[in-house]
């Protein structure tokens, strides 16, 4: 087996003698690059934050900034990753020459204090100045078309969700943001977004008799999973990663499925829509481009950018939480999930893939392919999610509606609920009332009582149970309020 290594800063290091469970964190601080910190271990607050090169949707490569405080660095073998201190030109020497237009601009407005927070916003920056797609916008574009999230240079603000700042205050690091230009054309990472992505390598990380694996194909694979029960199954590692940081769990061996090119297909068509299990969030987005609306207004409300950057949906449903933010909206979508093994492939409903607190049906040796979105959609979609902070905060209760609305009446009506019992639940009483019904305000207020008696809602940390119900029937008449005018016979 070739060793494993990883190219950092455009300089090759062996991966060895880092522990199977290393983070790319401590592997980096543990060579000296230390400008990457740790904040909080489970990625919230961004300190840790890398650019990895990944297959692009608009270029040969895209710059991913993701926490790498949560992925194993075995996951990187063979991939190449830049820190805050390689985004500067330097000498001979390796001392800075020339900084980054993304930490000259954050230097100048005074988008740092203390500085713990700054190379990681610099990272998380430094993604958002090289996505290919971003554009300033026209100098005569009209005010009307500008908000608060979005920089006349085409900067989204939401790629710095992930990323906090205790000190400095966040006006100055939207000015940085808003005020870098477009990368020159002699930029070396700019350069380097025209050449393919490092491909994915086989990777048997062993050290301390614990073992990382990476399959080339989905077979190898899933016969990895037959023949060892205890493997633990990771994609972007953002569940598993702060299982390793939090609770030290340790795993004696791991098998990474998140490049595997089976699991990365999207594919639409007449019938339905297929989305590969270990497609990230990010990528899923900008390949469907608003194709799918009920998805479109979950994902800016999912964690952050940087763990939409790593998560998945196979891992989503995979982990079997009932307050995960997808299940919600695939519900109401009526998706299923593709389920593969050595003996062939089965099609669940996803209304039946729950059978208790993070349980599912999901055999031994099973993996999620992919889930499937059947067509058409319905026209009246929303995606309500209650929780403490507006981004990156875990649901108190989460409401996914798919209505078709034709000449005032419900014809029909899927909700998916999260956060209110055990398992994602569909609201299949509050989905008979509607059905049939006007859908007008007086049948909204009734049936609203019906949905706020939904599921099993519980007290904890994050809300009572009666807050809970509370917000499940405000959610009808939210989405009542919302979308009156857009289904008017």
């Amino acid at each position: 087996m070739v060793r494993a290594e990883i190219t950092v800063n455009g300089h090759v290091a062996p991966i060895a003698p880092a522990a199977a469970h290393t983070t790319v964190l401590d592997f980096l601080r543990e060579r000296g690059l230390t400008g990457t910190k740790e904040g909080c271990a489970e990625g919230e607050c961004g300190a840790c934050s890398v650019l990895v090169a990944r297959p692009g949707v608009v270029k040969p490569t895209d710059w991913v900034a993701v926490n790498a405080c949560l992925v194993p660095v075995a996951a990187l073998d063979g991939q190449e990753v830049v820190t805050a201190e390689g985004l500067a030109a330097t000498d001979e020497s390796g001392a800075a020459t020339v900084l980054h237009p993304v930490q000259e601009e954050m230097a100048v407005r005074g988008g740092s204090q203390c500085g713990y927070c700054t190379p990681g916003f610099i990272c998380s920056m430094a993604a958002e100045y090289y996505r290919p797609d971003r554009c300033a916008r026209p100098e005569d574009d009209s005010a009307e078309s500008a908000d608060a999230e979005h920089g006349p240079n085409g900067f989204d603000l939401h790629s710095l969700s992930g990323n906090l700042c205790r000190c400095t205050g966040y006006r100055p690091i939207r000015d940085a943001a808003f005020a870098v230009g477009m990368p020159a054309g002699t930029d070396p990472l700019a350069q380097r977004r025209e050449q393919p992505a490092p491909v994915p390598v086989a990777t048997e990380y062993t050290q301390d008799d614990r073992v990382f694996l990476r399959r080339r194909t989905l077979a190898e694979t899933l016969q990895v999973l037959r023949d060892q029960p205890d493997v633990v199954v990771v994609a972007g590692s953002t569940d598993w990663g702060v299982e390793v940081n939090i609770k030290s769990r340790r795993a004696n061996c791991v098998i990474a499925v998140d490049r595997l090119p089976e699991l990365r297909e999207l594919h639409v068509d007449a019938d339905y829509v297929e989305i590969g299990a270990a497609l990230t969030l990010t990528e899923i987005e900008r390949y469907l481009d608003g194709e799918v609306p009920l998805l479109a207004q979950l994902f800016p409300q999912f964690a952050s950018r940087l763990i939409r950057n790593g998560a998945t949906l196979g891992g989503n449903l995979g982990t079997g939480s009932p307050i995960g933010d997808s299940p919600p909206a695939l519900l109401a979508l009526e998706a299923s999930v593709v389920l593969a093994d050595t003996t062939g492939e089965r099609v669940v409903p996803l209304a039946d893939y729950f059978t208790g607190y993070r349980q599912t049906v999901r055999r031994q040796g099973e993996l999620i392919r992919a889930v499937r979105i059947p067509r058409p959609l319905s026209p009246v979609v929303a995606f309500h999610k209650i929780a403490k902070r507006r981004f990156d905060d875990i649901s108190s209760v989460a409401v996914a509606f798919a209505l078709d609305v034709e000449g005032g009446i419900v014809r029909k009506a899927r909700i998916g609920l999260g956060g209110v019992a055990a398992t994602p639940v569909r609201a299949v009483r509050t989905e008979a009332a509607l059905e049939g019904q006007d859908w007008t305000e007086e049948t909204v207020r009734s049936v609203a009582t019906v949905l706020s008696a939904e599921g099993t809602p519980m007290d904890d940390h994050r809300a009572s149970a009666g807050y809970r119900s509370a917000m499940l029937g405000q959610s009808l008449l939210k989405l009542y309020a919302q979308t009156t005018e857009a289904v008017k016979p």
